[in-house]
């Protein structure tokens, strides 16, 4: 996890995940731990599943926007992860345990200039032509991207031309994120 949230927040934030998903399958979970104030403040976050045994994505939904404190938008996101991510059918009670559940903290969206992107550190949101996509900071990395294919990647997850990012109009918006992960 990086600085600025507190550890046990941390670990609060995943626990609320793995809570939320058990009680939509109707499993017990034990009660999230106590949380600080950071956990009521509004703010952006995703959710990412991924199956332990070899490391697949399993879903990975959120919000971009602040819009509800940040304990209830981790819960929702986690839902909406293991049961409505269109890419994936919806978790089984039996999966639950074989998932390795992360936690992204979003900073507030900026402009930013493609030559100011740091691959590895900003994630990135492209909005044009109606059509909008984003790409959490860990992306690039996993994949190996420099700038330019980070950009167009980004393009292309909002169903863009790939070079959309140089277009005029195009919007690009800057985020950083904490990542809390379970293990």
């Amino acid at each position: 996890m990086s600085e600025g949230l507190p550890r046990e927040d941390g670990r609060a934030l995943v626990a609320i995940a793995r809570a939320a998903i058990a009680r939509r399958l109707g499993v017990e979970a034990p009660e999230p731990p106590p949380s600080g104030p950071a956990l009521r403040e509004r703010r952006g976050a995703f959710v990412t599943l991924r199956r332990r045994e070899d490391g697949e994505l399993r879903g990975c939904v959120g919000f971009i926007e602040a819009r509800q404190p940040l304990c209830e938008a981790v819960a929702r996101a986690a839902e909406l992860a293991a049961f409505e991510d269109g890419r994936f059918h919806p978790v089984a009670a039996a999966e639950l345990a074989g998932l390795v559940l992360d936690v992204s903290v979003l900073s507030p969206l900026r402009p930013i200039a493609p030559e100011a992107i740091q691959v590895g550190v900003h994630g990135l949101l492209i909005r044009h032509a109606g059509r909008s996509g984003l790409l959490l900071p860990v992306v690039p990395l996993q994949f190996g991207w420099d700038r330019e294919t980070f950009l167009e990647q980004t393009c292309r997850k909002a169903g863009l031309p790939r070079d959309a990012w140089k277009e005029p109009g195009a919007e690009l918006l800057a985020f950083t994120a904490e990542v809390v992960d379970e293990e």
